[in-house]
């Protein structure tokens, strides 16, 4: 059952419409990112739902109580943001504890939420220093406390870890989602980082010029783009031309090499669509079960840890191809002769 829903929501700055017609259904608990490049209009959507932009159109209901004309202090809404924002002359433990402050709680009743949220965040014995006597990732964290200490309806996280070294951010993020998971806390993520989205989501949007293009859980998103600029935001693809020659039974043309993909194309025949491959669904050489092989050339060679990442020259294109690596055995080197292979069942038929 849908506990934060999104109908119909716009917002214009002068002539220029930031988000047009954005919908989205999250059930209570729920974690959901929002995903996209610089300018989608993400961060203004979860601006409209703290409350500190008004919507030009579209309503938004928390529980179902429609918030749109409300405060941002009477939303019961938790947010932490990009830069943390903790009050340089409070300690630790007053920062976190303003929120409650602020609600008029008792003094006892405070102080046993800050140390229980002191706690949950691995700080509790840090609540009297100070912001600048603590770590990037030690302030976030505080940030992250004082936000949920009230223990608010929804949490919204505008790009939270993006100040912090990528060590840092993946250690950071983990918590947050196991903190998260913990308290039950609806939440909505805002970033630009892929990696980020996919690793602590239980479904993705994924915006583009102020829409949702895709909703979806990561698998989905990753797996089963909808449109193109999904599929080219989400990892890595390799793309082909392919010439449709019989829409029905599924038969193309890939360069000079007839292909039928495993099910019927809404194209017309004579037309070229665009078909899509990630790098982990190339082989090196004839793998099992792989109709499609392509003689192939290394051009380079990038050695990413546990993987490997080939660019090959074949049929008239270049292509990533990911291989695991293996101690005993060294990929090919640069200029190598060599064949690459793959599933048609693999295939992304692109879309718009």
């Amino acid at each position: 059952m849908s506990y934060l829903n999104i109908s119909g929501l716009q917002k214009a700055f002068g002539s220029q419409r930031v988000v047009k017609d954005f919908n989205l259904s999250i059930a209570e608990g729920e974690f959901v990112s929002l995903l996209g490049p610089s300018g989608c209009g993400k961060t203004t959507v979860l601006r409209m739902v703290a409350g500190f932009e008004t919507p030009s159109a579209g309503s938004i209901s928390i529980g179902g109580q429609d918030v749109v004309g409300l405060p941002p202090q009477a939303r019961a809404i938790g947010m932490v943001f990009q830069a943390y924002a903790l009050f340089p002359n409070l300690t630790v433990a007053e920062n976190v504890g303003f929120g409650l402050k602020v609600k008029g709680t008792g003094r006892a009743e405070r102080e046993a939420r800050v140390a229980e949220m002191l706690k949950l965040i691995g700080l509790p014995d840090l609540g009297a220093r100070y912001p600048f006597q603590l770590s990037g990732g030690q302030q976030q964290r505080v940030a992250l406390a004082r936000a949920m200490a009230p223990k608010p309806r929804v949490l919204l996280l505008d790009e939270p870890l993006s100040a912090l070294d990528a060590k840092v951010r993946v250690a950071l993020r983990n918590e947050i989602r196991a903190i998260q998971t913990e308290l039950g806390i609806t939440t909505v993520f805002v970033t630009h980082d892929q990696e980020e989205a996919m690793s602590v989501s239980d479904r993705i949007v994924v915006m583009n010029g102020g829409i949702a293009e895709q909703v979806g859980t990561p698998f989905e998103i990753y797996n089963r783009p909808a449109t193109r600029f999904v599929a080219n935001f989400v990892g890595t693809l390799n793309t082909f031309e392919a010439r449709v020659e019989d829409p029905e039974a599924g038969r193309v043309t890939l360069g000079d090499l007839p292909v039928r993909l495993p099910g019927p194309v809404a194209a017309r025949a004579g037309t070229t669509i665009g078909l899509a491959l990630r790098p982990e669904q190339l082989h090196l050489g004839r793998g099992p079960d792989h109709e499609v092989v392509l003689p192939a050339r290394i051009e380079e060679v990038a050695f990413l840890g546990s993987v490997i990442r080939l660019r090959v020259a074949t049929a008239g294109t270049r292509l990533s191809l990911d291989t695991f690596n293996r101690p005993d055995t060294p990929p090919p080197p640069p200029g190598a002769a060599t064949e690459v292979s793959f599933s048609v069942r693999d295939m992304i038929v692109l879309g718009g």
